[in-house]
């Protein structure tokens, strides 16, 4: 999660966000050229006074595309922005306060991405914790590599949608990574032989077009 502002009024806002367990950055607001943001947040708080109009559309609809949460903070007089088809998952009128800022955020998580108060995402008998990096199917405890996690981690916040190979590098390894497609094929292995264990699957190879995840599945031939 980023924290997109300037400004000391909100930027004073990541700390308290850290304290109730959310990752939250300040970063300036020049770090959206680009969409730097793109392949590596979750979810994006957004100081609205920092954005022109016709930039924010941009990014708005971006983040909406690559299931990135977008939360705004925004001035009062600033409210005639925030139209009813405006593709952001909620907003905060200043002055914000980190305890309703971080109800929106864990509220948006569990709509978006079903992730729980308590940060865990569960798909059927997959339980990740996203607070310690850690992956269980039913109750036994799994050990993966940090670009396993990331992989698995995308997939079960995204899940039911599918991803192309080349989706898949730029979302979890970044634009600049100069690796195959082939890559992603081969931690896909990976992750199946760790977690598709006791009868259960989890990960569907759409033919010709790439991946998903679905809380069970039955098993594809790996290809």
């Amino acid at each position: 999660m980023f924290l997109v502002t300037r400004h000391p009024d909100v930027a004073r806002l990541g700390p308290e966000l850290e304290r109730a367990g959310f990752s939250a950055p300040a970063i300036a607001p020049e770090r959206l050229a680009n969409d730097e943001l793109g392949p590596t947040a979750d979810v994006v708080v957004l100081d609205l006074r920092d954005i022109p109009a016709a930039a924010f559309n941009i990014l708005s609809a971006n983040y909406a595309e690559n299931g990135v949460i977008l939360i705004v903070i925004l001035a009062p007089e600033q409210l005639d922005r925030i139209s009813a088809d405006l593709p952001v998952d909620d907003f905060v009128v200043l002055p914000a306060a980190p305890e309703e800022l971080g109800r929106r955020i864990e509220r948006a998580l569990w709509r978006k991405h079903g992730v729980d108060s308590e940060n865990f995402v569960r798909c059927g008998a997959l339980t990740l914790d996203l607070s310690n990096y850690r992956v269980a199917v039913g109750n036994e405890a799994l050990v993966m590599t940090f670009k396993e996690y990331e992989l698995l981690r995308f997939l079960a916040m995204n899940a039911g949608r599918v991803f192309t190979r080349e989706q898949l590098l730029n979302r979890v390894w970044g634009y600049d990574y100069f690796g195959g497609a082939r890559t992603v094929d081969v931690h896909i292995r990976r992750i199946r032989a760790k977690i598709e264990i006791h009868g259960h699957a989890f990960i569907e190879t759409v033919r010709n077009v790439g991946y998903r995840l679905v809380a069970e599945a039955k098993k594809d031939p790996v290809e």
